[in-house]
């Protein structure tokens, strides 16, 4: 009876979030929600429609305990990252394939890293010698 009732409750999440019923974003979530990601050194990719934003971390612990946050959370959610790691830098681009580009997903899954991030100490930008900028 349990795994019945497991076999129809995944059915019925799988229904709910097949790939037809999520719309790439509109023009006024473009304007509003994406501009946030954007306002906070988000990037659009200009070769597809996708976002992008490089992380620095004090050192490899520190990015691949990040990199975990984000992995279990993108678990959860059923929505995974595009990133690449070396070190204490991760590079992330975010994408709905199922939709052919960016969606609210997108979105949600940016203001979590972005949440993410902020638990952990900026990586100390290098020093500019004196006179050079």
């Amino acid at each position: 009876m349990l795994m019945t009732r497991l076999l129809v409750l995944g059915l019925l999440l799988y229904t709910v979030y097949s790939a037809d019923d999520i719309p790439k974003l509109t023009d006024e979530q473009r304007a509003e929600d994406l501009k946030a990601l954007l306002d906070i050194d988000w990037k659009v990719l200009p070769d597809r429609d996708a976002i992008y934003k490089e992380f620095v971390f004090l050192n490899f612990n520190e990015a691949f305990s990040f990199m975990t946050q984000v992995a279990l959370h993108a678990e959860k959610v059923n929505h995974h990252p595009e990133w690449f790691n070396i070190h204490k830098t991760v590079e992330i681009t975010l994408s709905t394939n199922e939709s052919g580009g960016l969606t609210m997903k997108d979105i949600e899954m940016g203001k979590f890293i972005e949440k993410s991030a902020k638990g952990f100490k900026p990586c100390p930008k290098p020093k500019v010698a004196e006179g050079q900028s």
